[in-house]
């Protein structure tokens, strides 16, 4: 697999008149769809501009969000509940909206149209934010602590204001970045898929440098520098992104969107319902599908899914039970093709469900990782390493692997596997799901040994120990998300790809609910009869080693589910 600077220069020219696009769907950014339009536009030419465009976007996001919780106990004077509160409410707006970007898109404007309107919004709240900044403090000290709960002053309404507006404009977006930067390679050249393939590898290295960028320079310049210049720091990123986004307009090329996926779907629920008690015609091609000419008039050339044998009773909803049905509503009689995409989402459920549990898991090195390191000596010589900042060798691990994986590890792998990626989609996946699990086997060992030194020397561990924990969990994204964001890319309907992504993202979320159900389950479990519990607040009283082993071995099992369903999914079929 070349590097991405071999990508951009090895670009190889389509032959004039060759069909290299999916239909009459894909134009260039004026509409145009002539074979010249086509050679201008779309491949690395065009993904530069997006990969720039992520990698500010990123420099803007973990800006706000590394710091958001000391602006909201500095400046608004909130308390640790308070901000901890607002703080998880943001994070879970950022990772709802994605899914009405992805409707919108998918639906209405496209992925370029909706980015553009979500990077307006997403900049409003940004400039809001930073406005906020330079308001004189309403209270300080004592009198701000005894006003917690009062009604919120200007300075809280505008920051909030600005705060949720960033949310929707970067939880909009999320979902149609990845999905239109993948639309820039034509899966019928086999040249572009493998670009493709590893767009995805190099679009998440855009996205760890913005962190790591954002966790040491942006932090060190909001600490030592003040907020107004800290906030509009982000915000100038968000207008740097935008610029990007825009420069590139030129080379992109732009599918258009095929209506409502929520409405195609409810359209065969409801279809199959109505006609529950009707007999399915053996042959399967009696089953009502438009022909091509009806397909590229109605569907702009997107491609039409075959018939496959599972979920059989939703094929009812393309049963022709009279001659007039084909003429009537689409609540009625539905395609092949609808039926199809259906299915298609539903089988990918399981997968979708097992990184739930992937992210309870990376939910931890935000949370009981930094607990564990407030324990252990953070001294280096004279200097001393404060427990947040480990989280950059996450950052550090993914940008070193990205080129490892896309340069050594692929090329290796295409020689066992046979398949042209070097690993599919699932497998990638499971080795990041693997990786997951010996992510908190090392955190469990580590802790285990801080807590012998502690009870036995009375001498703290030094933090470094955690640095393979982090390292782990790196390279376990390169697999695991990088594979998950093909996964459901590749695999969605061409309808339904924005939405998919939002599913998958919603996974992030999801995640780290249930991270936080498992903590306090055992924390309610093992507190029971007046003891310490697992997870106290001295945790050289408890036993935070057996919750990381207890993740382990929840981690284990789902990779033992991922492994159940990956073996039994079947691949979308292609007519």
């Amino acid at each position: 697999m070349a590097s991405l600077k071999e990508n951009l220069q090895l670009e190889e020219p389509l032959l004039e008149g060759s069909v290299v696009h999916r239909g009459d769907r894909v134009v260039d950014i004026k509409g145009t769809t002539t074979p010249g339009a086509k050679h201008r536009t779309g491949s690395w030419k065009a993904c530069k501009f997006i990969l720039v465009t992520e990698c500010f976007e990123e420099l803007a996001y973990y800006g706000i969000q590394f710091n958001l919780v000391t602006f909201l106990k500095t400046i608004l004077q909130e308390s640790n509940v308070s901000a901890a509160r607002n703080y998880t409410n943001w994070q879970g707006t950022c990772y709802i909206a994605p899914l009405v970007g992805a409707i919108v898109a998918d639906s209405y404007l496209g992925r370029y149209l909706t980015t553009l309107a979500f990077f307006a919004v997403y900049l409003i709240g940004m400039a809001a934010m930073s406005v906020s900044a330079s308001f004189p403090v309403a209270c300080t000290g004592l009198d701000c602590l005894q006003d917690v709960g009062s009604s919120p002053s200007s300075q809280s309404a505008v920051f909030f204001l600005g705060l949720y507006m960033m949310a929707i404009g970067a939880g909009g977006i999320k979902p149609c970045v990845s999905s239109f930067g993948a639309d820039q390679f034509d899966d019928g050249v086999p040249a572009e898929r493998l670009k493709k393939n590893s767009f995805f590898n190099w679009f998440f290295f855009s996205i760890y440098i913005g962190s790591f960028v954002s966790g040491t320079v942006v932090v060190w310049v909001q600490d030592h520098c003040g907020w107004v210049v800290g906030l509009w720091i982000p915000t100038l990123f968000i207008a740097l992104a935008i610029a990007s986004f825009l420069l590139g307009s030129g080379s992109y090329r732009v599918q258009k969107p095929l209506g409502s996926p929520l409405a195609r779907v409810s359209q065969v629920v409801v279809a199959a319902v109505r006609k529950r008690n009707v007999s399915l015609p053996r042959d399967a091609s009696l089953l009502h599908e438009l022909s091509e000419v009806e397909s590229m008039a109605e569907s702009d050339g997107a491609k039409k899914l075959q018939h496959t044998p599972v979920l059989s009773f939703l094929d009812k909803a393309a049963v022709v039970s009279s001659a007039e049905e084909l003429y009537s509503d689409p609540w009625r009689l539905c395609t092949v093709t609808q039926v199809e995409e259906l299915k298609i989402v539903i089988g990918m459920l399981p997968i979708w469900a097992t990184g739930i549990v992937y992210f309870s898991v990376l939910a931890q090195f935000s949370s009981t990782f930094l607990e564990q390191a407030r324990m252990m000596d953070t001294a280096i010589g004279a200097f001393a390493i404060p427990p947040a900042s480990l989280a950059s060798f996450d950052a550090v691990s993914v940008i070193l692997f990205v080129p490892v994986y896309d340069r050594v590890l692929i090329p290796a792998a295409r020689r066992f596997t046979g398949n042209e990626r070097g690993f599919s989609e699932l497998q990638r996946f499971g080795v990041g799901l693997f990786l997951s699990v010996l992510v908190m086997a090392a955190a469990a060992v580590v802790e285990a040994r801080r807590l012998a030194l502690d009870r036995v020397a009375a001498a703290p561990m030094c933090i470094l120990w955690q640095v393979p924990q982090y390292l782990l969990v790196g390279a376990s994204v390169v697999f695991a998300c990088v594979g998950q964001s093909e996964f459901f890319y590749n695999e969605a309907p061409e309808s339904m790809r924005s939405l998919c992504s939002a599913l998958g993202l919603l996974t992030v979320s999801l995640g780290s609910y249930l991270s936080s159900l498992v903590v306090t389950v055992v924390s309610g479990v093992t507190t029971r009869g007046g003891g310490p519990g697992w997870i106290p607040d001295n945790l050289n009283e408890g036993h935070l080693d057996r919750f990381f082993w207890l993740i382990a071995a929840l981690s284990a099992l789902n990779l033992a589910v991922f492994v159940w369903c990956a073996k039994r999914y079947k691949c979308k079929n292609v007519s």
